[in-house]
């Protein structure tokens, strides 16, 4: 069974609408849809915005679901030029710029007791998420690259900065690392897919209710195509 999760409504609610044989059941304050998604078992959440949410949202999924996978779905502010707007990015790994135990010695970052300074995205999901990404949206760029979570909104350019030198990442966010910890932790596979909303150097913009539009349509091009050709 694939989990999907979306931070906000708008980023599932089509992938819902795409569901048979949908069961809605409520907890910790989420709704999950568990039918079928192009013949596939799924459930599909809006897990609400921030790390704890998405944490928890995840550990629903693997205790009550057992699901076999995790895919993330949403938006991420670009740390790289090469991104344009409208482009997805799919995770190798994630990390957390908002995690600092500097004062304890080690590197920001790094949680401390933990040997993994970041976690790496299912192979498997990446590659396929790839490959249906460029048939199915074949209008937009498609990079591979670790993704960066904080319970922050990184507008300023000096964080952007700040994340890009100290991470190597390509995109920042909210929720993707902490959906990540939460999946390695139970072994379970996950991938990352994020749509980026701004370029790294806010040298071009784009009137957000037109990305949201096209990023939501290619956000779910993607997910249908993966559900469909996903095997546990």
């Amino acid at each position: 069974m694939l989990g999907i999760i979306g931070a906000m409504d708008v980023e599932v609610a089509e992938v819902k609408a795409a569901m048979q044989d949908v069961e809605v059941k409520t907890m910790a304050g989420m709704d999950f849809y568990k039918g079928t998604l192009k013949g596939k078992e799924a459930v599909v959440v809006r897990s609400g915005i921030g790390k704890v949410n998405a944490a928890v949202c995840t550990q629903i999924l693997v205790d009550h679901y057992g699901v076999d996978a995790v895919i993330n779905t949403g938006i991420a502010g670009s740390l790289r030029n090469e991104i344009e707007i409208g482009d997805v990015v799919l995770s190798t790994d994630t990390a957390q710029h908002d995690m600092d135990a500097t004062g304890f010695g080690y590197p920001v970052g790094q949680i401390p007791h933990m040997e993994e300074f970041s976690f790496p995205a299912d192979e498997t999901l990446r590659n396929l998420a790839l490959k249906c990404c460029k048939e199915v949206n074949p209008d937009i760029g498609v990079f591979t690259g670790r993704i960066v979570s904080g319970d922050q909104f990184i507008s300023d350019q000096v964080k952007k900065d700040w994340i890009a030198e100290n991470f190597g990442g390509f995109c920042t966010e909210m929720e993707g690392a902490a959906i990540a910890q939460a999946a390695y932790l139970n072994h379970v596979p996950f991938l990352i897919i994020r749509a980026i909303s701004d370029k790294a150097d806010n040298s071009a913009t784009m009137d957000y209710s037109e990305f949201e539009v096209k990023a939501v349509r290619h956000s779910v091009n993607l997910i249908l195509a993966i559900a469909e050709r996903y095997s546990c």
